[in-house]
């Protein structure tokens, strides 16, 4: 089976950046299926161009506006985007439809395709693998890994009345008339079923276990980032509006009696300068901002950890979400400080995989923090139940192979 996916952010393991669906083709290709991605050559995450993140390989065959084979079996060609994505969010609306646009363009050239595969955010692109998914004659599947536009009207992001009513409709256009949606968390589900979606599946986040030592010491990353001796709260991810690390800074100004306690922010985002600016501002010498690192560099980063972060802003649409850093943590056999209610608390929680804080608590952060730092046992055990659920429910690989199942169902059905 030949499946054609259009993914604006997608990033390969060495690449910094969400690699979900870098680590399900790599399954789909062990199973014998090829794999075609339409991406970006502008980072999601940092907004850097191609040339400065791409390995050499792929920016030679960028330059030619060939597809680069990322190993056996999957294949990305890049399609123009406009640059400017972190520059405001009109200008990361034209990037989004700059891509929407010169992605169907390359994808009517991509030939003999089984089944096309959308997924959101951002949701332009989605229309885009229907339009492909119709064209050629064939299913569509639709994955929601975030519920666009709801998220970011929550936020703030999104407050043009035409917009936000053109982005509601085309929601529920892609919903009704997917062949299968896919959502990554269970808090989803009746949000798109309720939007018109008629056959809904669950295919969770995850971790890649195997990519993870619970027992690392990370000593190496401890002594490049000069951290020996410190006691980690570590995280790692996006700086961006949703990601409330205002209150992690407002957290560490109280921790600062602590002076073996050092706060790590390890990603990149439209917020980073900013949050630079206010630690600063602050005196927070116990803050350390660390640059993005490829996937395959992020087991050193967790090692070194002696806690990790996930935190978003308190608003109930985050109630729903199933954030990936969370079963990376937990992978890692690191017990997590959650700033996150809803459905990825009951996870942790029942798994016993670290302590939950009321969202926007900076008084709780600080206290969960304090509380692991004086208790290494207690610590490490979380940790260890941590590793033994995602082992359990949420490895990649078995997750890869539920995905490959409703794939492999869908092939040669009828599209409307």
């Amino acid at each position: 089976m030949h499946i054609l996916l259009i993914h604006q952010a997608f990033a390969s393991l060495d690449e910094p950046g969400g690699t979900r669906h870098h680590e399900m083709a790599r399954y789909l290709a062990a199973r014998g299926h090829r794999v075609t991605v339409i991406a970006s050559p502008v980072s999601y995450l940092t907004g850097e161009s191609a040339r400065g993140r791409l390995p050499s390989a792929e920016r030679q065959g960028s330059d030619r506006g060939a597809g680069v084979q990322i190993e056996p079996g999957v294949t990305v060609l890049r399609a123009y985007t406009y640059p400017a994505l972190h520059r405001s969010f009109v200008h990361r609306v034209f990037s989004f439809f700059s891509f929407m646009a010169s992605s169907f363009f390359i994808g009517r050239g991509v030939k003999d395709v089984d089944l096309v595969w959308g997924t959101s955010p951002p949701i332009f692109q989605g229309a885009t693998a229907w339009a492909l998914a119709r064209l050629k004659r064939v299913p569509f599947l639709f994955e929601v890994r975030d519920l666009w536009p709801e998220f970011a009207i929550a936020v703030g992001v999104l407050r043009n009345q035409v917009l936000i009513r053109a982005s509601n409709w085309l929601e529920r256009f892609l919903y009704r008339h997917a062949d299968q949606v896919v959502v990554n968390s269970p808090g989803f589900i009746d949000h798109v079923r309720d939007c018109g979606a008629r056959r809904v599946a669950l295919v969770p986040n995850g971790s890649d276990t195997a990519m993870f030592d619970p027992h690392a010491d990370g000593s190496s990353f401890r002594k490049t980032h000069g951290l020996e001796g410190k006691y980690l709260a570590l995280y790692a991810g996006a700086h961006g509006m949703s990601n409330d690390l205002g209150v992690v800074l407002e957290a560490a100004a109280q921790l600062r009696d602590q002076p073996d306690i050092a706060v790590v922010l390890l990603g990149d985002g439209k917020e980073k300068p900013a949050l630079m600016a206010k630690a600063q501002a602050m005196g927070l010498t116990n803050v350390h901002f660390l640059p993005p690192v490829p996937k395959t560099e992020m087991p050193h980063a967790l090692a070194a950890a002696d806690a990790c972060i996930a935190i978003l802003k308190p608003i109930a649409q985050y109630k729903t979400v199933y954030p990936n850093k969370v079963f990376d943590y937990m992978a890692a056999g690191r017990p997590v400080v959650l700033a996150i209610d809803g459905v990825i608390r009951q996870v942790v929680e029942k798994a016993g995989a670290g302590l939950p804080v009321p969202p926007g608590d900076a008084l709780a952060f600080v206290e969960a923090i304090r509380s692991l730092a004086a208790d290494p046992q207690k610590s490490h055990s979380m940790g260890l139940a941590g590793r033994h659920c995602v082992e359990e429910s949420f490895d990649r690989e078995l997750l890869a192979e539920k995905l490959a199942a409703i794939m492999e169902g869908m092939a040669g059905t009828k599209t409307r």
